[in-house]
């Protein structure tokens, strides 16, 4: 019986040997951790359009709408009596006060339909980047119209882009 004993101890004693013998492990706990936030989002505002009035063309020129929506003409184009500028509106929405880069379209037209369409190109206005205040954020959009000399008369329409994105 004596040497039974003697034997699992010498066993318990080499296998505790062995494991000492080939190193230890050793286990630790770390942390995750994630944070979701609203999705940013833009709306195109119902009613609103850039809007770059009536006028006459001349040997050309520009006409410019602020993203304030004050409207302004160079080169030989003059405005009409009654003329009325607007700028865009968009509201964008998302994470409390979080900033994001604006960006839009290029190579925007606006044309008219018929048997002989007339194009003219335009480019917008808009701020780079923006910051969220409480999770809103209006965005205007202003623009210049580029008119060519003795452009066709009739009434020219078209559409853009606008994008943000979380910086």
């Amino acid at each position: 019986m004596k040497k039974i004993v003697f034997g699992a101890a010498l066993l318990a004693i080499s296998a505790t040997s062995a494991q000492a013998a080939t190193g230890s492990t050793a286990t630790a706990t770390g942390s995750a951790s994630a944070t979701v936030v609203a999705p940013l989002k833009i709306t195109h505002n119902s009613g609103a359009a850039l809007n770059f009035g009536t006028f006459t063309a001349g040997t050309g020129g520009t006409v410019v709408v602020t993203s304030a929506g004050a409207g302004s003409v160079t080169g030989d184009v003059g405005t009409v009596t009654g003329n009325t500028n607007a700028a865009d509106a968009f509201s964008v929405t998302g994470d409390g006060t979080r900033a994001f880069n604006i960006s839009t379209s290029s190579s925007n037209t606006v044309t008219t339909g018929g048997a002989t369409p007339s194009t003219m190109a335009f480019t917008l206005s808009t701020p780079a980047s923006a910051s969220l205040s409480a999770g809103a954020y209006t965005l205007n959009v202003g623009g210049t119209l580029t008119v060519a000399s003795a452009q066709a008369a009739g009434a020219y329409t078209g559409s853009y882009t606008v994008t943000v994105t979380y910086q």
